[in-house]
């Protein structure tokens, strides 16, 4: 009795002693877009529930988070500077829309139609930034340390009306983000510069006839209602972002937190390309199975390899001119596209048009 008593008190005063030893840090997390957009809501349920289980397993750290999602801080054209100045500690940054600070972060969206297969075109973009000291250094100036890269499912044309072709976009408006604009040059359609968060609202209002986009960001927002058809083309995935720490709270972090962090990112990355290849589909059947008592039902119009062919080889230059540009920069884009294109090849991609030849 007296040695049971004994491990009671002593349990007593190491239950306390434990509590006091485990430190808590306070984090905002954040985001542009809600988090129903798979690779948002992928920050809480695989980013932030990994760092968590790691921490765990010693006790020593706990992260309180603060949750501010869905624009709830800043919206989609401030995705960088938001972290970069510590509005909040983590949060996506859209690189679709920063094409003057992040340049060389462009090059997937430069050469389109290159993969389709989102986990190859992340490994690659993940080992360029471990090996290309430029790409490292165009993220890194920006007062942040990348944790998880994001990129995008296969992308389609959503408009009020069919296609026959590629042909039938000339002199429609397109909503597209960013950059993506490019991918519309030379087919007579006009971009009109936007993002999931406004799509929806520029088809409705006649602002735009259509969206270029994607079927894991059509079906959140329920663009299919606005565009009921779209017109499967598949023109390739793209490198899309990160998921990035500012720098002065990344340096503010224990060593331990830190390598959970980096453990948790890197299965953020491996586990979102994956699951941009398993929704794709589902996503696509979704929206015609939720669009199918519209006044104008959601309809799929596949379109021939050969349309695919004639947007493809129809557009100018759009890498070489990106390369051009940006080595007048003193930017080393040429051999990052090189590395790019031979990355995606020896991962078994055969690009429909090899950028860069």
């Amino acid at each position: 009795m007296k040695n049971l008593l004994g491990l009671l008190v002593a349990g007593i005063i190491a239950v306390p002693g434990s509590v006091a030893a485990q430190e808590t840090i306070n984090l905002t997390v954040a985001s542009s877009h809600p988090t129903v957009v798979p690779w948002v809501g992928m920050i809480k349920s695989v980013f932030m529930v990994r760092t968590d289980e790691i921490l765990a397993t010693s006790g020593n750290y706990k992260i309180n988070w603060n949750e501010a999602f869905g624009g709830q801080l800043y919206k989609a054209n401030a995705t960088l500077t938001s972290v970069e100045e510590g509005i909040t500690d983590i949060g996506w940054v859209f690189s679709f829309l920063e094409a003057a600070k992040l340049p060389l972060s462009q090059v997937s969206t430069n050469s389109p139609f290159a993969t389709s297969n989102p986990p190859v075109m992340l490994a690659v973009m993940q080992q360029l930034l471990e090996t290309n000291e430029a790409f490292l250094k165009e993220w890194e100036s920006h007062n942040l340390k990348v944790l998880g890269l994001t990129g995008t499912d296969l992308y389609d044309i959503y408009t009020k009306v069919p296609l026959k072709g590629i042909a039938d976009i000339n002199g429609m408006k397109l909503s597209a983000p960013g950059v993506l604009g490019n991918w519309l040059r030379g087919t007579g359609a006009n971009a009109v510069d936007g993002a999931l968060t406004t799509f929806y609202t520029d088809v409705q209002t006649g602002v735009s006839d259509g969206a270029l986009t994607l079927a894991l960001g059509a079906l959140p927002i329920k663009l299919y209602e606005v565009a009921p058809y779209i017109n499967r083309f598949d023109a390739g995935a793209a490198f899309s972002g990160a998921v990035a720490i500012n720098r002065d709270s990344w340096d503010a972090l224990p060593e331990e937190v830190q390598n959970a962090m980096i453990e948790a990112g890197k299965l953020y990355t491996k586990t979102h390309g994956e699951d941009l290849v398993q929704r794709h589909e589902f996503a696509l059947n979704k929206m015609v199975e939720l669009g199918a008592d519209q006044s104008t039902p959601v309809t799929i119009v596949p379109m021939p390899a050969e349309e695919r062919a004639k947007w493809v080889n129809g557009l100018p230059n759009l890498a070489g001119e990106w390369a051009e540009g940006l080595e007048a920069r003193g930017i080393p884009a040429k051999a990052f596209l090189s590395d790019y294109m031979n990355g995606l090849r020896a991962g078994g991609d055969t690009p429909v048009r090899d950028w860069d030849k």
